[in-house]
């Protein structure tokens, strides 16, 4: 039975007592709260392990919560919203959300979300570049730690979340062919609607951003297979 502390944030009390049950019943430690604020107090007094957020909250909305909780924190974070808007998902996906489940959902499929979330994170916890802090290729600089990204003049280069966190794929699998399917997997946050056009979408905007003075950028397709950065890397 798992001893991780889930953090359930829903306004609707029966669905919030329903869905805290459940996990419960799967051994889940279980906190609870209905506004951004609850779940901020929650948040700084003890350890969360991951959080189900509500996008339609009173106050500020889920959206708005993720992408302050992004600035300080990797926390995993599932949403569920009770509309199935494209640009919610998109928008949640892309500021860091790891899944996204909209409802009327069953308990059980969100149990099997929230595993499969907290294995990927866990096991990612443990890959190269959680443990270096910077890696340079072709004169460019990522911090890990600080999340940004230095061209080779110097300037800082905006990224979204989904971004850097493919970007960061590539510089720990250098010259080595990765398969979609693959890149998906290893990437802390899900990718678009985790389907090989969101990855390649993701990879173009990649490329543009990562061309600099005419050169192009080092990331090439691997036909049949996926991609490659084609770059040495240099982690430290």
């Amino acid at each position: 039975m798992s001893s991780q502390t889930i953090l359930l944030v829903e306004d609707d009390p029966q669905l919030r007592l329903l869905i805290a049950r459940a996990l419960k019943e799967h051994g889940y430690d279980v906190l609870t709260a209905s506004t951004g604020a609850e779940m901020q107090v929650l948040l700084e007094n003890g350890r969360v392990d991951l959080v189900v957020l509500d996008i339609m909250l009173p106050g500020k909305n889920g959206i708005e919560i993720l992408r302050r909780l992004r600035t300080e924190s990797d926390l995993p974070v599932i949403f569920i919203s009770a509309r199935g808007d494209e640009a919610d998902r998109v928008i949640g996906l892309e500021l860091g959300a790891d899944d996204y489940l909209p409802k009327p959902f069953g308990t059980r499929e969100l149990i099997a979300r929230i595993a499969a979330v907290l294995r990927r994170h866990g096991n990612n916890a443990s890959q190269p570049h959680e443990k270096r802090d910077e890696a340079v290729f072709c004169n460019w600089h990522l911090s890990f730690s600080r999340r940004e990204l230095r061209s080779p003049s110097g300037a800082l280069v905006d990224l979204t979340t989904a971004e850097f966190d493919l970007l960061s794929v590539f510089l720990q699998e250098p010259q080595r062919a990765i398969s979609r399917e693959r890149l998906i997997e290893l990437s802390r946050s899900r990718i678009g609607d985790a389907s090989d056009r969101s990855v390649d979408v993701l990879v173009s905007r990649l490329r543009r951003k990562l061309s600099h003075e005419g050169k192009e950028a080092p990331i090439v397709t691997v036909r049949g297979i996926g991609y490659m950065f084609r770059a040495g890397v240099s982690l430290a």
